[in-house]
């Protein structure tokens, strides 16, 4: 018996998640299809959400109607604003997670989709029609035909836990099998194939940790939510802790490196660069006299932290060794050891912009398949693929986000376009019009396209729009309303700025910096919420700022309207040079601001480029 669907999703992880509620919300009938039902939302690796960049993605997926910044409300167990001295585009919401909470956060948002169903079961491989998918087959014998396919296999595609170098387990993660046969079919259907690795530290009893004499770090006072649609309840904040690896664990790790899975030669894929294991930091950065680490708790209801910040393939008897070599932890106890984990992955460059895969029309990968590593890109990538696979269902536009829209949109661009040579992680630095992309206007810049495409409940949609229109009435006052001088200098004598002779508008001394625009507006009469009254502060401060960045976007939205022929041959482009045209070639850009943020593109290139289309058009 084989039973339809319109869009089917295999994985149940942060990107298969975003992926099926996208295509349920887009309103086509959609499964989820996933080894283990009680293993949707797993946090694999680290307990928290968001961080730099990633907070401001993982607020873009709640703009469009996703589920990691409502289950992470309901889950944290502490919160702090990052880069709160810095400016606002690089502020960053960051929250840890009870594990469990989460886990159960996401499946039950999960079942609020009434177009969505949920089933267990381990897919064998695909099926096709020619290139095109049709559907899956089950190791059960179980059939589902679909029009699309999202495929979301994080680390489980051939993957590989190495516990120093005698220890290798065939595993998805730990606890969890490999998709071995579906690694091999994607192959044999031309598509490359390459490896990447990826790490765990240790978790240790948490009860076994001496506090006395390492630093606490507790979570943020004050109120805030990932989450612009819903208002839960927060949990209880714990604290987190700061200690050391200092040289004693440099000295045993040093001695031991030989027994690393990575550095004695059991591991052939490449690691991120941005989240190195201990052993990296010893070798790559030996004058470097201690490492950070954080312990972080596990959830609310166990003792078990995580230790990050000492990510590790050593075998466990040596993890358990350079643990004890760390301030606080000399009796520790060791619950589970770190592991590296090694897997397949595709190359991002044989994607188009939707996510689909060029080669097999109907197909769309999203998140650590694709490349990347971290939550919160995989559920970016999990949103674009599951709205793209549901458009594709009901022959209508593709979603594909710009850079100058979204960090998401950023993020999708450098993998279709640029490709990676690393597990690829998001960083503000990667955005050229970071201070438009920020996590406070994520729902300014991203509503338009939710409910225009509808995404979101009528409730969801009158919620939006009553938080901008409370955004914009703040903006307007500042602008219209002049405070008296007494009222003004004693909320400037607070930020220690220069005092006012005469009554003056808000707006502009809402420009200085340090000074609160909300107790400016209570100073004068006129209270309003922290919120709205964030987004309007940054729009007074740095209006000249985001002017020159809005018309630098049209610029390069310009570059991306103008569109390439899909039939060009880049071959016969003498005057574009020979790297150039392989790139072209190989990517095959839709617009001509695409083949500009290919990677061995020139201006002189594009330039070219340019010249020989329009002649090509002369000559037909």
């Amino acid at each position: 018996m084989t039973e339809r669907f319109d869009v089917i999703v295999i994985g149940g992880g942060h990107a298969g998640t975003e992926a099926a509620t996208m295509a349920a919300r887009s309103g086509v009938r959609t499964l989820l299809l996933t080894q283990n039902l009680e293993t949707i939302g797993q946090m694999s690796c680290n307990p928290a959400i968001g961080g730099i960049a990633k907070g401001t993605v993982v607020r873009e997926v709640d703009a469009m109607g996703g589920v990691m910044g409502r289950a992470t409300d309901r889950a944290r167990i502490q919160f702090r604003m990052l880069n709160r001295s810095k400016g606002p585009a690089v502020w960053s919401p960051r929250a840890q997670c009870d594990r469990g909470l989460y886990r159960r956060a996401v499946r039950w948002l999960l079942e609020r989709q009434s177009a969505l169903e949920l089933c267990q079961g381990t897919v064998a491989g695909l099926r096709f029609h020619g290139s095109r998918v049709t559907g899956v087959t089950t190791m059960d014998g179980r059939r589902f035909d679909a029009a699309t396919v999202v495929l979301t296999a994080g680390t489980f595609l051939r993957g590989r836990i190495h516990l120093g170098l005698s220890t290798q387990i065939p595993a998805g993660r730990a606890g969890d099998s490999p998709a071995i046969e579906l690694a091999q079919m994607l192959e044999q259907h031309g598509l490359t194939i390459e490896r990447f690795k990826t790490g765990t530290p240790p978790r240790i009893d948490g009860r076994t940790v001496d506090f006395s004499g390492i630093e606490r770090q507790p979570g943020d006072s004050g109120e805030f939510w990932f989450s612009f649609h819903e208002r839960e309840g927060h949990p209880a904040q714990l604290p987190c802790y700061i200690t050391w690896a200092g040289a004693a664990v440099k000295d045993i790790i040093g001695r031991h490196l030989a027994q690393s899975a990575l550095y004695g030669g059991a591991i052939s894929g490449r690691g991120p660069r941005y989240c190195p294991s201990i052993e990296d930091k010893i070798v790559k950065f030996p004058q470097a006299e201690r490492h950070q680490v954080f312990l972080e708790p596990e959830g609310l209801d166990t003792s078990e932290m995580y230790v990050n910040g000492l990510s590790t393939s050593l075998p466990p008897e040596v993890q358990l060794a350079f643990l004890r070599a760390v301030p606080g932890l000399e009796q520790v106890r060791m619950t589970r050891p770190g592991y590296a984990i090694e897997y397949d992955y595709f190359p991002p460059t044989q994607l188009a912009p939707t996510l689909e895969v060029k080669q097999c029309p109907g197909l769309f990968f999203a998140g650590q398949i694709n490349g990347t590593t971290g939550y919160e890109e995989a559920a970016g990538q999990g949103v674009v693929a599951g709205i793209n696979a549901a458009a594709k269902v009901k022959d209508v536009e593709p979603l594909i986000l710009r850079r100058d829209q979204a960090m998401t949109g950023v993020l999708v661009d450098d993998l279709v376009q640029r490709g990676v040579d690393e597990p690829y992680r998001l960083f503000t630095s990667r955005a050229e019009f970071r201070l438009l992309l920020r996590q406070d206007n994520a729902l300014r810049r991203l509503f338009p396209l939710a409910q225009s495409r509808g995404l979101l409940t009528d409730a969801e949609c009158r919620q939006a729009e009553d938080r901008l229109r409370r955004e914009d009435t703040v903006l307007d006052l500042a602008r219209e309303t002049t405070i008296s001088r007494e009222a003004a200098n004693e909320v400037l004598a607070v930020a220690g700025s220069t005092p006012v002779e005469q009554g003056v508008r808000i707006s502009e001394l809402a420009r200085r910096p340090g000074v609160s625009l909300e107790q400016l507006l209570i100073g004068a009469g006129q209270p309003v919420d922290a919120e709205p009254a964030e987004w309007a502060a940054i729009e007074l401060r740095y209006g000249g700022y985001l002017e020159r960045e809005r018309q630098s976007a049209k610029r390069l939205a310009s570059m991306d309207q103008l569109r390439l022929p899909a039939n060009i041959e880049y071959d016969g482009l003498q005057g574009v040079s020979f790297e150039a045209r392989e790139k072209l070639a190989l990517v095959r850009p839709p617009t001509l601001g695409h083949a500009g943020r290919i990677p061995g593109v020139s201006p002189s290139d594009l330039q070219n480029l340019m010249f020989e289309i329009v002649r090509a058009k002369g000559r037909n």
